[in-house]
């Protein structure tokens, strides 16, 4: 694997990114020959990764992989909280103050926004290419 360009900062992006090749090269087991296009990401706001950093380092973990040459769709999903004193949940409009937007009162009830999951993967069946 090359490793040139990547700074120390990018280090977390390259591990997770490397994982999600290893998990999706293990899925395309199931699919001899089949060359990946597109994989979508699930990312919360509070995650703590920087989105560039995951596409810069994908194409890195994925080379000389079935991945090769296919792109990286990192979806960022806001951050949600449920208000008690409201009773509904709320999106949260930035990440520096968690209160309700609604009422004001602080809001302790997470319902999204630390997700770092795939989504979905797009495959282009080798059968088919051919």
């Amino acid at each position: 694997m090359r490793l040139q360009g990547v700074n120390l900062g990018s280090m977390h992006e390259l591990s997770i990114v490397t994982s999600i090749v290893e998990s999706v090269t293990e899925s395309l087991a199931a699919y001899p020959g089949a060359q990946v296009k597109e994989v979508r990401l699930r990312v919360g706001a509070l995650a703590s990764v920087v989105r560039e950093s995951l596409e810069f380092c994908y194409e890195i973990a994925a080379e000389g992989t079935a991945l090769a040459g296919s792109r990286l769709v990192v979806n960022v999903l806001p951050v949600v909280m449920h208000c008690v004193p409201c009773g509904q949940d709320v999106e949260l409009e930035g990440v520096q103050s968690f209160r309700c937007p609604r009422c004001g009162e602080p809001c302790f009830d997470l319902r999204q926004g630390r997700e770092l999951e795939i989504d979905s993967i797009e495959i282009e069946d080798g059968k088919e290419a051919a």
